[in-house]
C-alpha cells in the first residue's frame, strides 16, 4: 500500500474514535478527524492528529472508520463522505442498524467503493492499542477493499459473519447477553452478600467455573466491586443496544422474552441513574449491597464518592 492510500478519515472522535484514531496514527497512517465537537477535536489534536470541523474536508479520502451514536446519522453521514471521488472503503464501526448497513453498502457499491459494518468490541484499551475484536458485515469485494482498516483495528481479530447488516445483527446479540449478564451476575452477588459472602471472592470462585464470563472475571472485580465505574462505556448506550437487539428480533417474527425482559430492565436503570451513568452501574439498580456507592439516591457510606 502506498502512502497516498494509507490516508485514513475517523469520523466521531469521541472515546472510542479518538482512541481508534491515535491508534491509526501510531501505526502510520495519515489520519484526519471529524468531529463538531470542539473538546473531541482538541483532544485528537493533542495525540498528533489532524482535524476538521468540516465533514465535506474529507470526502472521497481513501479509507474512512465511522464510530457514530447512532444508524440515523451513519445514514447522513455516508453521502457525504462519497459526494467526491476516491472513497476506496468505509469502515462503520458503529453499533448501527442492519437495515441502515444494507442501504449505505448498496449506495457505496453503486459508486464504485465499499461499505463494511464492522461494529467492534474491546472498548478503549482495545481501541488504543489496535487489538479490538469485530463483527464484520460485507460481501467479499468490500471485505477485500476494507481489510487493511480490519487488520490495523483488530491486528486480525476480526470474524466475517455474512453480508451487510450481519455483523450488526451479531453485535446487538453481543451487547444483550452482555447486558444480560451484568444483570444476572449482579442479582447472583448480592445473594451471596446476604449470606454473608464476599462477593470477591464468591465472583473469582464463579468465574473458574460453568457459571463464569468476562463480567464475573472482569467486569464486575475492575468496575463494580472496585467502585470505580469507569470502564468509558455509557449505561444510555448499552440500554440503546439491548432494545435495538429486541427490535431487530421483533422485524424477522422472534420473540426472545429473556431478552425482551433483560431490555425492559435495562430502561428501568436509565430512568433512574440517566444515560451518562457508566453501564457497569446497572448493578447499582439491581445490586447496591455490593457496590460502595450503594442504591441510587441512597446516602453515601462513609469514606466513598457517589459515582452518579
Amino acid at each position: 500500500m502506498n502512502q497516498n492510500t494509507r490516508r485514513i478519515a475517523v469520523i466521531g472522535l469521541g472515546a472510542m474514535g479518538g482512541a481508534m484514531a491515535a491508534a491509526l496514527h501510531k501505526a502510520g497512517w495519515d489520519v484526519t478527524g471529524f468531529d463538531p465537537s470542539d473538546t473531541a477535536r482538541s483532544a485528537a489534536e493533542a495525540a498528533g492528529i489532524t482535524t476538521t470541523a468540516t465533514l465535506g474536508d474529507v470526502a472521497g479520502t481513501p479509507y474512512a472508520v465511522l464510530s457514530l451514536p447512532a444508524a440515523s446519522i451513519v445514514e447522513t453521514t455516508v453521502p457525504q463522505l462519497l459526494a467526491a471521488p476516491g472513497t476506496v472503503a468505509i469502515i462503520d464501526t458503529t453499533t448501527s442498524e442492519p437495515a441502515t448497513s444494507k442501504k449505505m453498502a448498496e449506495l457505496a457499491e453503486a459508486q464504485g467503493a465499499a461499505f463494511v459494518d464492522a461494529p467492534v468490541s474491546g472498548g478503549r484499551d482495545g481501541a488504543a492499542t489496535g487489538s479490538l475484536s469485530a463483527f464484520v458485515g460485507a460481501t467479499e469485494a468490500a471485505l477485500k477493499a476494507a481489510e487493511p482498516v480490519l487488520l490495523a483495528l483488530t491486528g486480525g481479530k476480526y470474524s466475517h459473519i455474512g453480508g451487510p447488516g450481519s455483523g450488526n445483527v451479531v453485535k446487538l446479540l453481543n451487547n444483550v447477553l452482555a447486558a444480560a449478564n451484568l444483570a444476572s451476575v449482579g442479582e447472583a452477588l448480592g445473594v451471596a452478600k446476604a449470606y454473608g459472602i464476599d462477593p470477591a471472592k464468591a465472583a473469582a470462585s464463579i468465574s473458574e467455573a460453568s457459571g463464569g464470563s468476562k463480567v464475573s472475571a472482569n467486569m464486575y472485580p475492575n468496575w463494580v466491586l472496585s467502585g470505580t465505574h469507569d470502564s468509558g462505556f455509557s449505561l444510555g448506550l448499552m440500554a440503546r443496544d439491548a432494545a435495538l437487539a429486541v427490535d431487530v428480533a421483533t422485524q424477522i417474527g422472534e420473540t426472545p422474552s429473556l431478552l425482551a425482559a433483560v431490555a425492559n430492565q435495562w430502561q428501568d436503570a436509565l430512568a433512574v441513574l440517566g444515560p451518562r451513568a457508566d453501564f457497569t452501574e446497572i448493578a447499582r439498580v439491581v445490586a447496591p449491597a455490593v457496590t460502595p456507592a450503594g442504591a441510587p439516591g441512597a446516602a453515601t457510606p462513609a469514606g466513598t464518592t457517589p459515582t452518579a
